[in-house]
């Protein structure tokens, strides 16, 4: 969410971001119900000062004996005010707190204004694309090949989107769990176990609701959320809470399932692992002082990227445009993967920094050392990774790691975790 001042302040800004988003607003609405807030709020000022000057001069007429009931009755109607103004400013404000959760965050002066995957900007790339002989096979083949995963069962157990892994699919999978935390553990991340299911309030904070709706399961019977992401548990970690700056940078990594409908998804690259709706990843959440948090975004990237490098997998990394960032970030990369069997980049880490707009949703701040008013913290997430993308290490690793006489090889790294070195 942004600051209210701000959008009275810098309307042109606002208005600018959220063209360069492609999402419309009620801005002028909201500068009209902010009008009408700060109108109401002057009003019933002025008559809770004047009921109270009035109450003790009732106070004293009746002391001395008089007859305050004139001034009784006008005091009952001036309360009869009162209520009713408090009354249209909760309307006021309900309406208000609902357009400016539908505000999304302005984009980083850096990041390049288009609507399309076309426009993002690729700034660095790393390792050499395999070069091979023998014609590849994409993941899908390899795994029925193998069984180590199955999509049939899952469709007939839960419906398409929720595989099984079997034997060594199922072994790989919790390497690379175990890795990627260990490895954000030696980085300095606390590691923490999240629940799947949120309540509305978190769902909010993280910018889940209003904007992604569609793409979440819900619990209706008890109001919960399956999570897309451990971002949302573990950035509500800390909600309503004041940190003090001496403690920042806060950071965590976690493991969870997610859970993500995909709405409108069918069709676009669903094969196989490409698209699921129940998935593993391990994410890294960072709250951080406003002052560093930009550079606190190259570490995060930093920290993915070292991941893909322990993995020997060649990648790409992009700066998204404004149309392909989404609601709450105003800065963010992505992390692209060759998939040789698909001869395609696929997506495996976002690395965004919200600013504030996640924290004053959450009401999540820090106490400045010298004893200053409270501040919004910055938040920030990155995917260290989202594994059905980097199993595209199943994907990519299976892809990237497939032999002529075809057979899977496992990377070095992973060796302690699997304690098999091949598949196949």
């Amino acid at each position: 969410m942004l600051d209210l001042k701000f959008i009275r302040e810098h309307p042109d800004l606002v208005r600018a971001g959220a063209d360069a988003k492609g999402i419309a607003i009620h801005l002028e609405e909201v500068l009209t119900l902010d009008e009408q807030r700060r109108r109401s709020i002057q009003v019933v000022e002025v008559l809770k000062a004047t009921r109270n000057a009035v109450s003790a001069q009732v106070g004293r007429i009746k002391k001395e004996g008089g007859d305050a009931a004139p001034l009784i009755a006008e005091m009952e109607s001036v309360k009869n005010q009162i209520q009713l103004i408090d009354s249209q400013l909760s309307e006021i404000e309900q309406k208000l707190e609902h357009h400016l959760l539908s505000i999304p965050n302005i984009p980083h002066p850096l990041v390049p204004i288009g609507r399309t995957p076309d426009e993002n900007k690729e700034i660095s790339r790393w390792g050499d694309l395999p070069e091979v002989d023998f014609p590849l096979k994409p993941h899908w083949e390899l795994t029925e090949k193998f069984e180590i995963i199955d999509f049939e069962r899952g469709a007939k157990v839960t419906g398409a989107g929720f595989p099984f892994y079997v034997g060594k699919g199922a072994v790989l999978e919790r390497a690379l769990i175990n890795l990627f935390l260990d490895q954000a553990g030696r980085r300095g991340y606390t590691e923490i176990a999240p629940p799947v299911v949120v309540n509305e309030a978190s769902a909010r904070g993280t910018g889940q609701l209003p904007d992604k709706e569609d793409l979440m399961y819900v619990v209706e019977r008890d109001n919960m959320y399956m999570i897309p992401t451990a971002e949302v548990p573990v950035s509500n970690f800390l909600r309503d809470e004041t940190l003090q700056e001496k403690d920042l940078p806060v950071k965590y990594s976690a493991y969870s399932l997610c859970f993500r409908r995909e709405a409108g998804s069918y069709g676009k690259d669903v094969r196989g692992l490409n698209r699921l709706h129940q998935f593993d990843k391990v994410e890294l959440v960072k709250f951080v002082h406003p002052e560093s948090s930009y550079d606190e975004l190259e570490s995060l990237r930093d920290d993915a990227e070292h991941l893909l490098q322990l993995l020997g997998l060649p990648y790409r990394v992009l700066l998204m445009c404004t149309g392909d960032m989404g609601f709450t970030q105003s800065k963010k990369y992505d992390l692209e993967v060759w998939a040789p069997g698909q001869k395609k980049w696929l997506e495996v880490s976002s690395c965004s920094n919200f600013e504030a707009f996640q924290a004053r949703r959450m009401n999540l701040r820090y106490r400045p050392a010298n004893g200053g008013k409270p501040e919004f913290v910055h938040t920030l997430n990155g995917s260290g990774l989202a594994l059905p993308r980097v199993v595209a290490a199943l994907i990519l690793l299976i892809e990237h790691y497939q032999t002529p006489e075809g057979k899977i090889i496992i990377p070095k790294v992973l060796h302690p975790y699997t304690k098999f070195e091949v598949i196949g």
